[in-house]
């Protein structure tokens, strides 16, 4: 553990999300690393986020999406995306794209994971392409070719479920954070929450 002396090391919020045509692979994430429980699970998750005006900021840069075929079975809904607010062109990377149910605005690829990115930038027409795949943004991360991760990291542990980098056997993937000192560690403190009685 390091310590930084003479200083302050104080972590900030993350400033507001840009169109940059980035990359981003964005999920809220529980304290133990899923980004869904059991099943795909999603109910862990609040209705709203604690800082006013994040949702809109999403809403304003992305510019495409790009995810998975098992995500997309499980939510094949393109109005969903963030509650509806977003709409926009959505790609399914997929093996077996012939036996996927058509959805307007939804494009089945089967190709190489860097393709399936060049398509959604073009897509996402300078804006962002938000990567809604654990596989998919692990994929194209050893590939440098996420640019961002945004991750909200919520106050639950889920036990088990689907993690956001889920990688056994592969080598460590080191980051710089954005919003505080970059090579410093991030410290959270909680309490568990008792049931009554």
């Amino acid at each position: 553990m390091t310590h930084l002396k003479g200083r302050e090391s104080a972590m900030r919020d993350t400033d507001p999300q840009t169109a940059a045509g980035k990359a981003l692979w964005h999920f809220s994430m529980s304290l133990d690393g899923f980004v869904a429980g059991p099943g795909h699970g999603m109910d862990w998750m609040p209705a709203a986020t604690n800082r006013p005006g994040l949702l809109d900021e999403y809403v304003a840069t992305t510019g495409a999406v790009l995810g998975g075929r098992v995500g997309w079975d499980l939510f094949p809904d393109p109005g969903a995306v963030y509650g509806g607010a977003w709409s926009g062109p959505i790609f399914v990377l997929t093996h077996h794209p012939e036996d996927a149910e058509p959805a307007e605005g939804v494009t089945f690829l089967d190709c190489d994971v860097a393709e399936a990115l060049e398509t959604a930038r073009r897509a996402a027409d300078g804006k962002n392409v938000e990567v809604l795949s654990p596989t998919i943004g692990r994929q194209l991360l050893q590939r440098g070719l996420i640019d961002e991760i945004d991750v909200h990291v919520l106050p639950v542990l889920l036990g088990d479920g689907v993690r956001l980098f889920d990688n056994p056997g592969g080598s460590p993937v080191p980051l710089r954070l954005v919003n505080g000192e970059p090579a410093a560690e991030v410290n959270f403190r909680y309490h568990p929450v008792r049931p009554p009685g």
